[in-house]
């Protein structure tokens, strides 16, 4: 399963043309064609929730002080919105690193969710959020689906109506899977990491104000030693890590697509000290703001 998918993702890439980079963006919406013909060197990004499948090579990916490798015929779902550090492992010009990505659309997977015959309520009961991430195998119906919809490339007219269906199709394989529960508990109304997942999307909307643990604890509804468990739990970092996270890669971008200068971007994206942002900085991209955005700007 995995080289028919590994030939017609390689097919789909080279139609893109010379020196045009991956991620490439498809006709379907939320599908991400990858491709790596070299081992690269780790790069920071946010990772939405996803299903991220190698058809050839070998990837790497950290979040917090997780790490997670995944090869050919294996799968990383995704399944909260984190900053991540990834990298290509195994790739070359002969065997290219070869993969995709599908994003989940959470509406979709609770509709799913509440049309199966066993509902998952019950495993939910405890306090447990779990892990957001997970490997697993890329086999049967699920690697039979996402067949289908890379296949759907070649028919553009189909997309409209058949995607949506392989995609429902992918969230019910997955929901009922052997890891179907972790899937689940971040999209279970009302849970402990459905309740965790709000509170996340109020400190992504609002990185660069002051954090207040008390504030996204009662989001959560939990005491505010509860919430930084479960946040932990669930993302591989606290909410402080997750936070400084999310302001340098926003410093990044700003300072990498814009003529915005690292002290504007520090203050920008909430620290009140240049110093303390260019030695964070500094600790996570491995150099200091200005040099790093001009090899960016290069590159």
């Amino acid at each position: 399963m995995s080289q028919t998918l590994a030939a017609l993702l390689k097919r789909q890439t080279d139609a893109q043309g010379p020196g045009k980079a991956s991620p490439f963006a498809t006709a379907v919406d939320g599908l991400i064609l990858l491709r790596s013909d070299h081992e690269r060197h780790p790069s920071h990004h946010i990772v939405q929730p996803a299903l991220c499948v190698v058809a050839q090579g070998a990837k790497r990916t950290t979040f917090g002080g997780r790490h997670y490798e995944y090869g050919a015929g294996q799968a990383l779902v995704v399944s909260v919105e984190m900053p991540a550090l990834s990298r290509v492992v195994k790739a070359s010009p002969s065997e290219p690193y070869l993969g995709l990505a599908i994003e989940f659309d959470p509406a979709v997977m609770r509709d799913v969710l509440a049309c199966l015959d066993t509902p998952r309520a019950p495993a939910m009961s405890h306090g447990n959020v779990g892990h957001g991430v997970f490997v697993t195998d890329f086999e049967g119906p699920l690697a039979d689906c996402v067949l289908r919809l890379v296949r759907l490339l070649d028919t553009p007219k189909a997309i409209p109506v058949i995607a949506p269906l392989i995609m429902r199709e992918i969230c019910y394989w997955l929901l009922v899977g052997p890891h179907g529960n972790e899937v689940a508990k971040v999209v279970l109304a009302n849970s402990h990491a459905e309740r965790v997942v709000n509170a996340i999307h109020v400190l992504r909307d609002q990185f660069s104000e002051t954090l207040r643990i008390e504030e996204l604890a009662a989001i959560a509804q939990m005491s505010p030693s509860a919430f930084h468990r479960q946040f932990k739990a669930l993302t591989s970092m606290t909410p402080l890590q997750y936070q400084k996270q999310l302001r340098l890669l926003e410093a990044r971008h700003l300072m990498a697509n814009g003529a915005i200068h690292a002290e504007a971007a520090a203050y920008r994206v909430g620290y009140e000290s240049p110093s303390q942002f260019s030695r964070e900085y500094s600790r996570m991209f491995g150099a200091p703001p200005r040099r790093d955005a001009a090899t960016l700007k290069t590159a």
